[in-house]
């Protein structure tokens, strides 16, 4: 889901987003995954799967790649084989007690989009069971 850039500070890109990254050494600081690694979830293990094969295939399953380079080689991978979709990682940042507002570097961590998701899925429950309750409380006004 796309973040709303109005509700962030305006240093967030250019300033708070970088340090948590470099905090991170740009991984995930949940799973360890690498920033822009081009990998494949494994459900079985439950961990990812990092591209690797010989010293430049293995730069992509790092995270030691350009954007545009990761997308390429997963675009080209996932064109070759119906069985593995790969994916690109691109590290978001989390606030980990969901509060937008509390920008403090101790409330920031660099998550992958699984890790992220996860972190949120019990905080989107609740406010999917408020909201839902919050309906049917106006409904029976009327």
């Amino acid at each position: 889901m796309p973040c709303d850039m109005s509700k962030y500070p305006s240093n967030w890109k250019s300033e708070i987003r970088p340090a948590i990254l470099q905090r991170a050494r740009h991984c995930c600081e949940k799973c360890g995954v690498g920033n822009y690694a081009v990998v494949t979830w494994i459900e079985s293990s439950k961990e990812w799967f990092r591209a690797c094969g010989n010293i430049h295939i293995d730069a992509f399953g790092l995270g030691d790649c350009t954007y545009a380079e990761a997308r390429f080689l997963a675009d080209h991978w996932n064109e070759m084989n119906d069985d593995m979709k790969w994916i690109v990682i691109v590290l978001t940042i989390a606030h980990l007690s969901h509060d937008i507002n509390n920008n403090d570097y101790s409330n920031l961590a660099a998550l992958c989009q699984r890790c992220h998701n996860n972190h949120d899925k019990e905080f989107r429950k609740q406010n999917a069971k408020a909201t839902i309750e919050k309906k049917k409380g106006l409904q029976s006004l009327f």
